[in-house]
């Protein structure tokens, strides 16, 4: 094929493949356990997948509604009621999305304007950043210090401005684990309280939380609910990440400015799934039992690894787990978890490239949503190392 000539203007010119592809690739091409990527290694309940073949053969096949089937967002409406004690109206206040990626990147199209400054919180998880300059906003980069990766507020003051439009927050946090306190959400509400500051609340591993603590949700707050994107993952509750469908509460007013986009960006949601949804749901115990579940393979995961040369602080929520290696080796985290790969067969995410400055913190993150087996098979490799 003939080379175009017209030069293309990149813009995002430091974005290439993801690193979760990259890695995933390359447990493949080496044969390796894959704890890269966040995706269980177990299925779905059986009930929740016959109720997905039930729909697809009861005529449940052509486009849904745009902003999804009643019957789901009125169940949603019940469960954000009953677990966090906030109202939102199904026909104007809940959206189901082709997943939670593409509702935070809806949400930061739909409101952001050129000039714009967005705060994130690095380690991020890497759509944020390419979501806010795609719009022509500004990211501004908080860190998180290890070993808590707790967010300081005195800094958070001092970095907003008039220009501040938009704050991301992630709880249970995405590579940490770090799971913000009750301490934490007051602080946001009273630094964003006389403010026209939007927040965007990613909450999709809000049903793994551990060792008794609870999900601090935006909607708990009515200040910060009156202002924010709260983003969920069916795929992440219900070991189906597969099926691509999420959700986003907001108020009325957001909730129109929401959808605009999302209805020129996909339109609709894959119908049949969304109707096995509708009914699972019913089934209270596939999310309230979930950190039960998550805080086992968490437990037994750590117990494997311990006596190791890997460091860690166990992870707060998440089905994540954070390893040190300081221990080990010098070598930057990207060259050390493709070594791993290859050499040892087994592969992490390394956290470097959750931040937007070039740093070497020597931390690698692994997946534990895994049969007990994958976990016991990972941890005989990581005590080899």
């Amino acid at each position: 094929m003939p080379e175009f000539s017209a030069s293309l203007h990149s813009k995002l010119p430091k974005v290439g493949t993801t690193i979760f592809t990259v890695m995933s690739q390359l447990a493949n091409d080496e044969g390796a356990l894959n704890l890269s990527q966040g995706f269980p290694d177990f299925d779905a309940s059986p009930q929740l997948l016959e109720l997905v073949n039930k729909a697809l053969h009861s005529g449940e096949n052509q486009y849904a509604p745009m902003a999804g089937l009643p019957s789901l967002r009125e169940k949603l409406a019940e469960k954000t009621e009953k677990i966090y004690g906030a109202k939102y109206d199904p026909d104007t206040e809940i959206t189901i999305t082709a997943g939670a990626t593409q509702a935070i990147f809806t949400a930061i199209a739909a409101t952001l304007n050129e000039g714009d400054e967005v705060i994130i919180f690095t380690p991020a998880y890497d759509c944020y950043e390419p979501a806010v300059e795609l719009v022509g906003a500004k990211p501004v980069f908080i860190p998180l210090k290890a070993p808590d990766f707790k967010v300081n507020w005195e800094e958070v003051k001092k970095m907003v401005n008039q220009r501040t439009r938009m704050i991301i927050i992630n709880s249970p946090h995405n590579p940490t684990g770090m799971v913000f306190s009750k301490e934490d959400m007051l602080q946001l509400d009273k630094i964003t309280h006389e403010s026209n500051i939007l927040i965007l609340s990613d909450e999709v591993y809000e049903h793994m939380v551990f060792d008794g603590k609870t999900h601090e949700s935006a909607a708990k707050y009515p200040h910060l609910a009156e202002r924010s994107f709260i983003i969920s993952s069916f795929g992440k509750t219900y070991h189906t990440t597969g099926w691509k469908i999420g959700y986003c509460l907001a108020p009325a007013e957001l909730t129109k400015e929401f959808r605009k986009t999302h209805q020129y960006n996909v339109f609709a949601v894959n119908r049949p799934i969304q109707k096995a949804y509708s009914e699972y749901l019913e089934n209270e115990a596939a999310y309230l039992e979930l950190s039960r579940f998550y805080q086992e393979k968490r437990d037994l995961f750590n117990s494997l690894i311990r006596g190791s040369k890997f460091s860690l602080q166990p992870a707060e929520g998440t089905y994540f787990q954070m390893l040190g290696y300081e221990n080990i080796s010098d070598e930057k985290d990207t060259e050390f978890a493709i070594r791993l790969t290859k050499e040892h067969k087994i592969a992490s995410i390394p956290i470097s490239v959750f931040y937007n400055q070039d740093l070497n913190p020597r931390m690698l993150r692994f997946c534990f949503a895994k049969q007990n087996s994958t976990l016991e098979q990972a941890a005989e490799i990581l005590h080899k190392i």
